[in-house]
């Protein structure tokens, strides 16, 4: 990675989606489902999981992977089915503060982009309902390219499709291994856990906000 210079001013933002951007947990879905507190943590612990959630960030159809885990868990058809047609319940609304960040930097003409690890098919029915991404200029989905974060892969296609070089971007992602992949792929990063922090940074970088 090349070391960048304090007086680097990036010109653009990479924005993560989930918990930066939205909010998303398969227990807002499934506490509709399974009134039971106790069942709830069970199947969110041992059905679906994060971890078996994951394999569709990284590409594979919600058909094969439902299927699999229904085999397992054969009294859990129903349920396991739901996910999804029912997916978009799993996200419950946008992270405080900031959707005003993106508007504040889209105002200023900033360019913004995304790096995201969400499932190619999910993406293509949550976009529709996400107008903020039209104030994006293109975003990578995990999904459709078959590569995750933090393999630097992911970092190496979205440099090129963005046309983004060392120190030309600032990325923002809630996992501290994401945002260390983007520091040697050569952007700033930041670790997300509040807009208010996050404002300070991107002012310190020199955007508008």
């Amino acid at each position: 990675m090349a070391r960048l210079s304090a007086v680097v001013k990036p010109r653009a933002v990479v924005w993560d989606v989930g918990h930066v951007l939205y909010d998303w947990d398969p227990r807002f879905l499934y506490e509709k489902l399974i009134p039971d507190a106790g069942r709830l943590d069970w199947f969110l612990g041992n059905v679906v999981t994060r971890a078996w959630h994951f394999q569709h960030d990284a590409g594979r159809p919600f058909a094969e992977t439902s299927a699999e885990l229904i085999a397992l868990y054969p009294q859990e058809a129903d349920l396991i089915g739901a996910y999804g047609p029912r997916w978009l319940e799993t996200i419950p609304g946008p992270i405080a503060g900031t959707h005003a960040l993106v508007e504040r930097l889209a105002e200023a003409a900033v360019p913004q982009f995304g790096i995201t690890n969400f499932s190619g098919e999910f993406w293509d029915r949550f976009r529709p309902t996400a107008p903020l991404f039209d104030r994006f200029q293109d975003v990578v989905v995990s999904g459709h390219e078959k590569l995750m974060k933090p393999d630097p892969a992911i970092y190496a296609l979205a440099r090129a499709r963005f046309g983004l070089g060392d120190g030309e971007a600032i990325f923002i992602d809630d996992n501290p291994a994401n945002v260390a992949a983007a520091r040697d792929a050569g952007w700033f990063a930041h670790h997300f856990t509040a807009a208010d922090d996050l404002s300070e940074t991107l002012r310190g970088h020199g955007f508008p906000v």
